[in-house]
């Protein structure tokens, strides 16, 4: 079973990467708007911020691949609701194939043209002035988190891409995710952020995954806050793949 499973999911993975190499401006219309913010962050307002780092790219860049991974994962929905609406999987189900390795194989899609997007954003980061001293160790714990990050919005992504009525419907939901990092440490410390919002930017999943990647980043002590971090990680991938799967069980029965 398992080996059948493996074996469509490759299958199906194949096929979808077929459509993003055949359909490389999600990948850079994906990178374009993480880049731009960078770019007026650092260059218009990197000046008139006190972030309390010697360089603001380098305080800025964890928030901005977070935006990069919520940007993308719009497409994964979007792919989901094409497939829905041309009745690809009523074909799939009449094939003896593991239900679940569609979505897995979207889900790889979304995983591996994420991964993409964020080098291209650490290689402009580079040019901008970002350095980071951290050895294998903390980039692989950078990369870990920002895969289960990933995971977990892509699994979220594919609940509007089932149950969506418009195209427009199945990829606006990312929109409060990409600006969920503005209310968070991504951008400026929040204990310049007023009460209530700063209540809530030290209570957000954004502001505990940030700060982990930032003290990775500068070789700083990560203390317990990525526990939090991965615990955020973790729960919302449990939960939103579980809700994943029974609107899907739902929408093929």
């Amino acid at each position: 079973m398992t080996k059948h499973f493996l074996g469509d999911t490759t299958a199906l993975l194949g096929r979808s990467l077929r459509h993003i190499t055949r359909s490389m401006d999600t990948i850079i219309t994906t990178t374009v708007m993480p880049i731009m913010f960078m770019l007026l962050f650092v260059y218009v307002f990197g000046g008139a911020i006190q972030s309390g780092s010697d360089s603001y790219v380098t305080y800025l860049l964890p928030g901005i691949l977070l935006i990069t991974v919520a940007s993308g994962i719009s497409y994964t929905a979007y792919r989901l609701f094409l497939d829905m609406q041309s009745g690809i999987f009523e074909r799939f189900q009449s094939m003896p194939i593991a239900r679940s390795a569609v979505l897995w194989a979207h889900v790889l899609t979304s995983l591996v043209a994420n991964l993409i997007s964020l080098v291209v954003v650490v290689v402009v980061a580079l040019i901008m002035g970002f350095r980071s001293s951290a050895g294998i160790g903390a980039w692989l714990g950078v990369l870990g988190l920002l895969v289960l990050f990933t995971l977990a919005l892509t699994w979220l992504a594919v609940i509007p891409g089932l149950t969506a009525k418009t195209i427009d419907g199945a990829s606006a939901f990312s929109y409060p995710l990409v600006f969920l990092p503005f209310l968070s440490s991504a951008f400026v410390p929040t204990d310049t952020m007023p009460g209530p919002v700063r209540a809530f930017a030290e209570n957000q999943p954004v502001t505990s995954i940030v700060n982990t990647i930032r003290d990775l980043f500068t070789q700083q002590p990560v203390g317990a806050e990525i526990w939090v971090a991965i615990a955020w990680c973790a729960g919302l991938l449990v939960v939103a793949y579980a809700f994943a799967m029974t609107t899907y069980r739902r929408r093929i029965s």
